[in-house]
């Protein structure tokens, strides 16, 4: 049985008709809920505009590559294999802001922490593989400085791909997966 109480809560009663503490912890709105509200508006004002600042990004890298593989058709050097390592470089950057503006309309429109991490590990990989494509041992010093770049792209690759694989199995629900177009 309930009783009021003048504050407004409600304690139940027991069976020994001792009372339960107040089934009601809700405060009432603050004085500062206003600027909350206002400060999240701005905030998901500013990570649209990011969004489209990204579009704007990726739209002017599509461009220069097309121009970048034309500029090497007339040249006759597209059959370089250091030309065309180029344009998989520059490819993969566009992917990279293609996963960055999916992370930040994710964050815009408020999706699952889950499908944000996702977001976030798939830019990664993206980044290594990109890394790992354009890698060149004679860029350093010694051949040990090489190998402690590659072994640590290969452990920081293998982190992602564990941390991937336990999310799907262990974080989040069905429907979180990648944004499809």
């Amino acid at each position: 049985m309930a009783e009021d109480h003048p504050d407004g809560d409600a304690e139940t009663a027991t069976a020994s008709g001792e009372a339960d503490e107040p089934t009601s912890t809700a405060l009432p709105g603050t004085r500062i809920d206003p600027f909350v509200d206002f400060s999240e508006r701005v905030m998901q004002l500013v990570e649209l505009v990011a969004g489209f600042v990204l579009v704007v990004l990726f739209a002017i890298g599509v461009f220069d590559l097309g121009l970048q593989i034309v500029n090497e058709i007339r040249s006759g050097d597209i059959s370089d294999p250091l030309v065309v390592i180029g344009f998989i470089d520059t490819a993969l950057l566009l992917f990279i802001i293609v996963e960055v503006y999916n992370t930040v309309i994710a964050y815009a429109r408020s999706d699952e922490t889950a499908r944000i991490l996702r977001l976030v590990i798939f830019t990664g990989v993206i980044a290594l593989v990109r890394k790992a494509i354009v890698f060149r041992t004679g860029e350093f010093a010694t051949k040990t400085d090489a190998l402690m770049v590659a072994a640590s792209y290969a452990l920081l690759t293998l982190t992602l791909g564990v941390l991937l694989f336990v999310s799907y199995q262990f974080v989040g629900g069905e429907g979180d997966e990648p944004a499809q177009y």
